[in-house]
């Protein structure tokens, strides 16, 4: 059988399956097997078992639920709330201050923990409330806390750039040195909407101090209360950056370390307890657990097909392409906007890289620059319309008057926004690449 029809068969039976409600995970897994066992008999399974047993015995993988687990412990000690409460007040009269305020916590929180679901969750149940309150537009509000809260894929330390690095087989703390700039220019990017859209439409987003309630919520409060709501979430996010940057931790041990200071932050907060503990590891073994099975399935599939030669295939096809390099870099981020729409993003991550990477450095582009272009990319997957995690995870906190139809609606100049980030990436690399140049010298 060829590997041509090999690979129709594999894309078909990963459709039939998920079409029939079967988990993505064992989706994966179940064509790996079927794979395996067709084209070497039961020895087939050996290899799925190793390629399985290859990934999770990486140490790096080891980072994944630390920073999940600081992420929960921050959450359920207050921190990001309390974040907000204190920008909030510091946001003032600017038009459009709570919006861009909401997308300097989320910069903030995605420095944090680097997890994008709990973030939005976070901003759909604090931010969408008191932006509506104060009269912000509904769908000015719903847009900027999907995109703000989507910038935790890119931003440092975000697991969306460790499971690439770890696919890609690049040094995932040149990735989070590289994403620092994209992020600040996509965050840039959505402050600049806000106040332009603020200032041309001024009903969109009434100035605080224009109603009975932005006046009286600015009275109250002092500066050292101010003070104690970003103070904890700077020095969280310093420890563990810091010691990436400084060279004094790996990104596995600075996890770590971050999830030292999240208890450290809850001993000073007095909200060390032991139920708190228990719910925040249980929720980082439910996180991490979907996380591992989707990582199982996709990289045994990968691991088969690139044995019976898919991934080599798939390479010779993409790199004898009779045209200029950069279109084979659009191409790729065709098929990454096309299967953003019914695959989830860890799957997309071990089905695609394997196969990408190698091109990307036939082509002569650096790998870390990709991988930035990917990884925006996936921001992009998490807004669009019809499967948007984002705007799935903002419904199931938002007032019950907020239809998914709105979020979906509400979410499209900001897809344009990242469409403009991701051409100017691609147009300029060393957007991307003078950070790590620049800390390599």
């Amino acid at each position: 059988m060829g590997i041509e029809l090999i690979t129709v068969l594999i894309v078909l039976a990963l459709f039939v399956l998920m079409l029939a409600g079967v988990p993505l995970g064992v989706a994966t897994l179940t064509v790996s097997i079927g794979t395996a066992l067709l084209n070497f008999g039961p020895p087939g399974l050996f290899l799925v078992a190793s390629n399985v047993y290859g990934i999770l015995e990486k140490y790096p993988l080891v980072a994944v639920p630390f920073f999940v687990l600081m992420a929960s412990i921050l959450e359920r000690i207050g921190v990001a709330r309390d974040l907000f409460s204190a920008m909030s007040r510091v946001a003032g009269d600017l038009r459009g201050g709570v919006a861009v305020q909401t997308t300097l916590v989320a910069v903030v929180l995605a420095a944090m923990s680097g997890v994008i679901g709990g973030e939005i969750v976070m901003l759909g149940l604090v931010a969408l409330p008191q932006m509506l309150r104060l009269g912000y537009d509904a769908r000015l509000s719903i847009g900027i806390i999907c995109a703000a809260g989507s910038l935790a894929t890119l931003i440092p330390p975000s697991i969306v750039l460790i499971v690439y690095g770890l696919s890609a087989q690049v040094s995932i703390s040149d990735l989070f040195v590289a994403g620092i700039a994209p992020g600040a220019l996509l965050a840039s990017l959505y402050v600049a909407y806000v106040l332009i859209v603020t200032r041309l439409k001024p009903h969109l987003a009434p100035l605080h101090s224009e109603t009975e309630e932005g006046r009286r919520e600015a009275m109250t409060g002092d500066r050292a209360a101010v003070l104690r709501g970003i103070l904890l979430p700077v020095l969280v996010v310093f420890s563990v950056m810091g010691s990436i940057y400084a060279g004094i931790a790996s990104v596995t041990e600075a996890a770590g370390i971050g999830v030292v200071g999240a208890l450290a932050s809850a001993v000073v907060r007095r909200r060390l307890t032991w139920r708190m503990v228990q719910g925040a590891l249980r929720d980082t073994a439910v996180t991490v657990g979907s996380i591992i099975w989707l990582l199982i399935g996709a990289v045994s599939l990968v691991g088969i097909y690139n044995v019976i030669g898919g991934t080599r295939f798939l390479t010779d096809a993409l790199t004898g392409l009779e045209v200029a390099p950069i279109v084979v870099i659009f191409i790729m981020m065709g098929i990454l906007l096309i299967l953003g729409t019914f695959l989830d993003w860890i799957a997309i991550v071990f089905i695609t890289v394997p196969v990408f990477a190698p091109v990307v450095v036939a082509l002569g582009y650096d790998p870390i620059w990709f991988g930035i272009l990917f990884t925006m990319n996936l921001q992009i997957y998490y807004l669009s319309p019809p499967f948007g995690p984002a705007c799935f995870w903002l419904k199931s906190v938002a007032p019950p008057e907020i239809t998914l139809q709105q979020i979906f609606g509400a979410v499209w100049p900001f897809i344009g926004l990242q469409l403009v980030a991701l051409t100017l990436v691609i147009v300029f690399p060393e957007i991307v690449l003078f950070l790590p140049r620049l800390l390599g010298a």
